[in-house]
């Protein structure tokens, strides 16, 4: 018995078995390679995908759990925004802005505080502008005085014809002003 404490009486059945199993292991490995490449080869896939349910098949899919392995910001990393841009329909997605609510969300004067009105007034030439203003007032003040003097005259010369009792009107101008005009 106490040699077998020192021998393994099972070592050679082992051993045996070894020179037998791994020739057997790589034999069946190269069969179940050769079959799966005929099932592959034989296989209609575009008939196996009519098979199968898609609805069922992403019904099963948990999204949550799916989002939670996925890295947004590499995949945001390789969106291309300029082609996104050039895709967008910008009218239609200003035709979606309600502009009242984007208004009332605006602060009127923190966004006035915001403008430089020295540099605004340094590239504004405001004397073409009071020019052009004072000088549209002028014009027309001026005809409206233009305007009063003529009526003025008019009345003038209408109560000098009744003073003077004459019957016919008086001439609208000089005789030589008047064949000037008739001229051109």
């Amino acid at each position: 018995m106490t040699i077998l404490n020192h021998v393994d009486p099972l070592d050679r059945l082992r051993s045996a078995g070894r020179r037998m199993t791994d020739p057997l292991e790589a034999l069946a490995q190269g069969v179940a390679e050769r079959v799966l490449d005929l099932i592959v080869h034989a296989l209609d896939v575009n008939a196996l995908v009519e098979r199968v349910d898609v609805n069922a098949l992403v019904g099963r899919v948990d999204v949550n759990a799916l989002m939670r392995q996925v890295d947004v910001n590499a995949l945001l990393d390789r969106v291309d925004v300029s082609a996104l841009l050039g895709r967008a329909d910008v009218n239609a997605l200003l035709d979606r802005v309600d502009v009242g609510t984007l208004l009332s969300r605006v602060d009127v004067n923190d966004l006035m505080r915001r403008v430089d009105m020295d540099k605004l007034v340094e590239q504004t030439d405001l004397g073409a502008v009071i020019a052009r203003s004072s000088g549209g007032a002028a014009a027309e003040a001026l005809d409206a005085a233009r305007s009063q003097a003529v009526g003025l005259d008019q009345f003038i010369d209408r109560w000098a014809q009744r003073a003077l009792r004459r019957k016919r009107s008086a001439p609208d101008g000089p005789p030589a002003l008047l064949n000037g005009q008739a001229e051109v």
